[in-house]
């Protein structure tokens, strides 16, 4: 598979501050890479020099095969989808769809061909006379995807497109752009904020700290191999469960923890609160000061204040350097012991 972008050392300073700090990664032709991570990470910033709407301090970016950092957005040969959907609020749905075509002079019978393919494939034929002040969130977003279709082009940038949905159709919309990626063969950088959106949607997640790379894989191996403990804090829901222990820290995902009454061989807690979430409960503990959270499933009540017994299996173990916060090897770590309330010690896993 071919690198359809490529992008190098890329740099962007606000007042002294790197917004982005000497980021590179390649997305190949036909994938859907989502750039993940929290508010002010860099991710907005990085599709924005994509796309020709900032410059960079420093690095290169190309796009098939061609340096593009002295081209204007319009000559990128990419199409952009953004979050508050920017559509033209005097035109039509029609009119906006098309809108970029004419600026282009595209001759009417290709619009018209275009047109017809785009409004099919996201189900606008009711709605091509509308205004968008007549438009739900749901369809608005889809105008926005069929001119992004209609422009045929191969490379288009995603900024939070669903963030203004509510939460089912977040859900609907996800499969949609999903399936019209695949079907119209598109290169897609899609950048969120919501694990759940990266998880679901793409091929590889490039996930940002600080302006900065933290770890680039496929979804798979964020969940099961984080490479920091910034990665195992920000993947899953709950998050990973961290227990410091010398100069190391012990993993395990909530799912991964179970809770027995107390008279087995176990990390001895106290029930700090049970946490009902219809499918599952959220059961959070306190060992010693540290907060250990275990996802049960269906609905569990224990008493706050009671105490416990939480396991796991030992391939359920993740372990970082403390100093670095960096994924370390198993078998460079000495065994963990928690101390229990009548002496005992556990090393950890069943």
């Amino acid at each position: 598979m071919s690198s359809f972008l490529r992008v190098a050392g890329l740099r962007r300073i606000y007042d002294s501050v790197a917004a982005v700090d000497d980021i590179s990664f390649e997305v190949n032709k036909g994938e859907f890479v989502a750039l993940l991570g929290p508010s002010g990470c860099g991710k907005s910033t990085t599709l924005k020099m994509i796309a020709g709407l900032e410059q960079p301090d420093a690095g290169s970016i190309e796009i098939d095969g061609s340096d593009v950092l002295a081209k204007t957005p319009g000559k990128r040969n990419l199409s952009m989808v953004f979050q508050s959907y920017a559509l033209f609020p005097h035109l039509s749905v029609k009119e906006n769809i098309l809108f970029g075509l004419k600026a282009r002079k595209v001759a009417k019978k290709e619009q018209k061909t275009r047109l017809a393919s785009a409004v099919a494939m996201v189900d606008l034929e009711p709605h091509l006379n509308k205004k968008p002040g007549q438009l739900s969130g749901g369809q608005s977003q889809r105008v926005a995807l069929a001119r992004s279709i209609v422009s045929n082009a191969p490379l288009c940038l995603m900024d939070e497109p669903l963030s203004n949905l509510d939460t089912k159709l977040r859900a609907d919309m996800r499969s949609e752009i999903r399936s019209l990626q695949k079907k119209l063969g598109l290169t897609v950088v899609y950048v969120t904020h919501d694990q759940i959106e990266a998880m679901s949607m793409a091929d590889r997640i490039i996930l940002l700290n600080e302006g900065r790379v933290e770890q680039a894989a496929v979804p798979e191996s964020f969940y099961n191999e984080p490479g920091s403990t910034f990665v195992a804090s920000f993947i899953g829901h709950p998050p990973m469960n961290l227990v410091s222990h010398n100069d190391f820290q012990l993993g395990v995902r909530p799912e991964d923890v179970a809770v027995t009454d107390g008279n087995g061989n176990g990390v001895d807690v106290i029930v700090r609160e049970c946490d009902y979430q219809g499918s599952e409960t959220i059961v959070t503990t306190d060992y010693q000061g540290s907060v250990i959270r275990a996802c049960l499933p269906g609905k569990r009540s224990l008493q706050e204040g009671s105490r416990v017994q939480l396991q796991w299996l030992p391939e359920a173990e993740h372990f970082f350097d403390k100093q670095s916060g960096q994924r370390v090897d198993r078998n460079s770590v000495p065994p963990f012991q928690f101390t229990s309330s009548n002496n005992n010690t556990y090393s950890g896993g069943i």
